[in-house]
């Protein structure tokens, strides 16, 4: 469950641990003149910076300390950046071509405040004393990230966060910071929008056809419109040589981009070519709030890493009309968003990609796809990050992710939605729908949810399942940086229309599946066999079907039994068989 207010239960507590291993417990009264070393304090509040040690339900214990700076920030799995390395994405790879492995592509962010740091890398020193203090319907929760904050939720909180703590004289808190300790130095990115040069800039209203446009230089686009309307028709962009200094400039603002449309441009291009074959190589990118990309009847081709086919972030908008679309590098999604997001619509044409952490589809934004065939080689199909969307129809969709860069906890799946906290992704609930068309796996689970909330909804999808796992609710192992472990699980909405599907279902203790079968559809499956302890609810009306294929235990059960089929197995509702 996500909640921010809740009720107050119990007074702050204060516990001096000494070093020869005995403790003694004081508690505050109300005219206490006893203060922590690391207090300090005012009329209305007391501020503490803590370790959490432990939560339990709404009580907080953690340790008091103090922040001190160090060097430069580290990894989420400890591996030190060297300014240009991005964080882990869900394929395990890093979108530095530096660094061993490669993304799943950008992040979108909406607040672009930096956290007050001097840079560098923070860490926390303990103190002796530790505080249990709990949450009230007034506290306010905020997660301190790479490059802003964003409003934060209890559950958000878990065992080893570095908090600031505002405490209220009643021993409530008023306010809590979830610090980010490697906010200071972030992992290479500029909060400056950095593009670069061009070979060829227009930047007066104009309609060109039959142009060729080249680049060879470094941090270089070929061609860049710049805040002017324009119309291309039947050119040919290409950009076959030229460094990128810095990944995320060309991820987030579009440097070494092909064709860079900014600063507010109305561009619409026709019968044209694209090719790029160097990092940060994205074919079309639409950069910022105004800009507006119109793209139809064109052949784009990337053979470098973070290189999608078509780009959209700073609230850009991109329109895209039957292009032929095929990537060769890793962290190169065909349909492509990060930092800002913005609006993607796609009608037709064929969007195929093979690198590692490449999926056909990568969104930091509201992309809608339509009559399109979708492939990803490489990597899995789909992904959402954060406060964003996918929204299918009429698209056949096929995902092959392989394993060979993945820990041995890391999930293999075909869809993927999920909140890494790396700070370029909104916090908030993401929504993924499809109507008609198909979704095919070639390996892992079809679906996979983590430390995000969000909401499916298939109509009428075709699926075809590699394993025998349809979805994995599930929390992860934090090695990426995604959330903490023990509080990072997902929160699933999931309405199947006039839907077929079978496999299992997998919910884990950390996590929460709210299915409904509505309108003739059938599922063929299980839920938690292994008798997991997951917040599970099940509402089927009269004209679906449920068949078992093993023992199955939910928590919540609306509709009428007669609408389940055992199959010899059995059902049951929070420990009582029912089926």
């Amino acid at each position: 469950m996500n909640f921010k207010k809740v009720a107050p239960i119990l007074a702050l507590v204060v516990t001096t641990s000494l070093l020869g291993g005995c403790t003694t417990d004081t508690t505050y009264e109300a005219q206490s003149t006893q203060e922590a070393t690391n207090l300090q304090e005012n009329k209305e509040e007391k501020v503490y910076v803590v370790k959490v040690q432990n939560i339990t339900d709404h009580t907080i214990t953690a340790v008091t300390g103090e922040l001190t700076q160090d060097g430069p920030p580290a990894l989420p799995n400890g591996e030190t950046v060297t300014g240009d390395g991005p964080p882990a994405l869900p394929d395990g790879e890093t979108k530095a071509e530096s660094t061993p492995s490669a993304l799943p592509d950008g992040e979108a962010m909406t607040n672009n405040t930096p956290p007050s740091d001097e840079g560098g890398m923070q860490s926390f020193s303990a103190s002796q004393e530790t505080i249990t203090f709990t949450i009230d319907d007034t506290t306010e929760i905020t997660i301190e990230m790479l490059q802003g904050t964003q409003e934060g939720t209890l559950d958000q909180i878990g065992v080893n966060d570095i908090l600031e703590v505002a405490l209220n004289d009643d021993h409530t808190a008023k306010s809590i910071i979830v610090k980010n300790l490697n906010a200071g130095g972030g992992f290479g990115g500029s909060n400056t929008v950095t593009q670069g040069t061009s070979a060829n800039t227009i930047d007066t209203d104009k309609n060109i056809t039959d142009g060729r446009y080249i680049s060879t230089g470094d941090d270089e686009n070929a061609l860049r419109v710049d805040n002017a309307k324009v119309t291309l028709d039947g050119i040919t962009v290409e950009k076959t040589q030229g460094n990128s200094s810095n990944t995320e400039n060309g991820d987030f603002y579009g440097q070494n981009a092909g064709l860079l449309v900014t600063n507010g441009a109305e561009v619409t291009i026709k019968n044209s070519a694209v090719n790029t074959t160097v990092t940060n190589g994205n074919g079309i990118f639409s950069y910022g709030e105004g800009t507006v990309v119109n793209v139809s009847d064109s052949v784009i081709h990337t053979t470098g890493n973070n290189s999608g086919g078509i780009q959209t972030t700073g609230g850009g908008t991109m329109n895209a009309t039957n292009l032929e679309i095929e990537t060769k590098g890793n962290s190169a999604a065909a349909i492509r968003s990060d930092r800002g997001g913005g609006t993607v619509k796609v009608l037709g044409g064929s969007y195929i990609t093979n690198g590692t952490g490449s999926p056909s589809i990568y969104s930091t934004a509201d992309i809608s796809v339509a009559d399109a065939t979708l492939v990803a080689n490489n990597s899995e199909a789909l992904v959402i990050e954060g406060k964003n969307s996918i929204a299918l129809e009429n698209c056949n969709v096929t995902g092959n992710m392989g394993s060979s860069n993945l820990d041995e906890n890391d999930s293999v799946h075909n869809i993927m939605i999920y909140q890494s906290m790396s700070g370029d992704a909104a916090i908030g609930h993401a929504t993924f729908t499809a109507k008609n068309g198909s979704i095919t796996a070639n390996q892992g689970d079809m679906i996979y949810i983590t430390n995000t909330t969000c909401t499916v909804e298939l109509t009428n999808v075709a699926l075809t399942l590699a394993t025998d796992t349809l979805l994995n609710v599930s929390g992860n192992t934090s090695s990426r940086g995604w959330g903490t472990q023990g509080s990072n699980g997902g929160d699933c909405t999931f309405i199947a229309t006039n839907q077929a599907m079978n496999g299992k279902i997998r919910v884990d203790d950390i996590s929460i599946l709210d299915l409904t079968l509505q309108q003739g559809t059938q599922f063929t499956g299980s839920i938690n066999t292994e008798n997991m302890s997951g917040t599970t609810t099940v509402t089927i009306d009269d004209s679906s079907k449920w068949v078992l294929t093993g023992d199955s235990y939910i928590t919540e059960f609306t509709g009428d039994l007669s609408q389940i089929e055992t199959n010899g197995y059995k059902l049951f509702v929070n420990g009582e068989q029912v089926k």
